[in-house]
């Protein structure tokens, strides 16, 4: 770490095993396990981002990853989880599996030589961390959701009819993962956070967006402090894959993706309020001066439901066990209930037991005596706060938040 830091501050690797290795044990993983995760999470990293890309054999080369099309929908240099391939996944959503946004491509960053650093006018003390810095400091994991703002996007055209640009995301774009870092508020107060910062910008290595730059949006600097948001190094037990973030992205729970910024490189601190491109003309609600009059900025996540089915879907006649996903940016899910006569009439599923995560998600499950013809399934979701599915949601022109019941439909023959 790049600063002069007192006694009392200061975290050694034992301290660090100890905890970590605590935490785990109850998962099943050993101390032995642990600290070889630690380290592939340091001295593997350089061996990862050394790697070229066409040694994983996706073409075009933007995503490192392979993502087939009986998992993934291609979406320019995005890619779209399929909802049907979470059917008998556990609660964690794998990094093989999870959607990826990416506004160019991945980048192939070396570890070893990576560092972050802390600046700006809103600190005394700017500070630079390197990977081996932040595995040093006190960890935490959290489970929770990202989710791209635009997630549901293509619902506007094809249920609302209110055509919308950007990508015709369904509702693939989300996954759940075990997070493991350090809090940003730790890293802000080792750089000497003044009282008069106003806001944080997370700036991103990925190749510059036109002449936007690199991907940069600011967050107020009362959200970066909480305790929840994370400069996470780690998904699942294992080290960040390239296509998330590695070696260290923002985590900024219940927040629309766009605030978990991958390929973490820079953040800055204001002491006055900071404007982007990702903050003006996009990630707001714009085109809409009746229900968003003030064009507000997007900042916290909805409440949906998918099935974990094909899109469209085809069935046997019979019984048929129908499962899906529910999640909400404000807490848990508290009900869910399925129509199979396209909203007509409701019947309450059954929440799965061992997983319904605080802005996170939760499986169901209803069983369906399912006859010959079309049908259109829904499913709507209530939250422990009371947020509930609408039948439509406002318009906004580039087509953020969609949280409406949405119409699968199904054919059973």
């Amino acid at each position: 770490m790049n600063k002069q830091m007192n006694d009392e501050r200061e975290y050694d690797r034992d301290r660090f095993e100890y905890r970590v290795w605590e935490r785990r044990r109850a998962t099943g993983l050993s101390r032995r396990q642990v600290i070889k995760t630690l380290a592939g999470l340091a001295a593997g990293a350089s061996a990862i981002g050394s790697l070229p890309l066409r040694s994983y054999g996706q073409s075009p080369r933007t995503i490192v990853k392979p993502t087939p099309p009986d998992k993934f929908r291609i979406l320019g240099t995005n890619r779209e989880t399929l909802f049907d391939a979470f059917k008998g996944q556990g609660y964690l959503t794998p990094a093989s599996l999870f959607f990826v946004r990416n506004h160019t491509s991945t980048p192939l960053i070396d570890g070893e030589s990576w560092s972050l650093s802390v600046e700006g006018s809103g600190v005394t003390t700017p500070t630079t961390f390197t990977l081996d810095d932040l595995i040093a400091l006190p960890s935490v994991t959290l489970t929770r959701a990202i989710e791209c703002a635009g997630n549901g996007r293509s619902f506007f055209t094809t249920q609302q009819g209110q055509p919308v640009p950007g990508t015709a995301w369904r509702l693939g774009a989300i996954g759940v993962g075990e997070w493991t870092g350090v809090r940003l508020s730790t890293l802000l107060d080792l750089a000497g956070v003044k009282p008069t910062a106003v806001d944080v910008l997370p700036e991103g290595l990925d190749s510059e967006v036109g002449t936007s730059g690199h991907v940069r949006r600011p967050i107020p600097v009362g959200r970066a402090l909480d305790d929840d948001v994370l400069v996470v190094y780690g998904l699942n037990g294992d080290a960040l894959p390239p296509d998330h973030g590695f070696p260290a992205r923002l985590l900024v729970p219940g927040w629309v993706g766009i605030a978990n910024i991958k390929w973490l490189g820079r953040i800055t601190v204001y002491e006055e309020p900071v404007f982007t491109t990702w903050n003006t003309t996009q990630y707001r609600f714009l085109g809409n001066p009746v229900d968003y009059p003030d064009e507000p900025i997007l900042t916290t996540q909805t409440i949906k439901s998918a099935f974990e089915l094909p899109f469209p879907a085809a069935l046997r006649p019979g019984i048929n066990l129908i499962t899906g996903r529910s999640w909400s940016a404000a807490g848990t899910i508290a009900r869910v209930e399925v129509s199979f006569n396209d909203g007509n009439t409701y019947t309450r599923a059954t929440l799965k037991p061992g997983g319904n995560g605080h802005q996170a998600w939760a499986g169901w499950q209803i069983p369906w005596v399912a006859r010959p013809g079309d049908y259109t399934l829904k499913a709507r979701a209530v939250d422990n706060l009371g947020n509930t599915q609408p039948l439509t949601v406002p318009f906004n022109s580039l087509g953020y938040l969609f949280s409406a019941i949405a119409g699968h439909p199904v054919t059973v023959a």
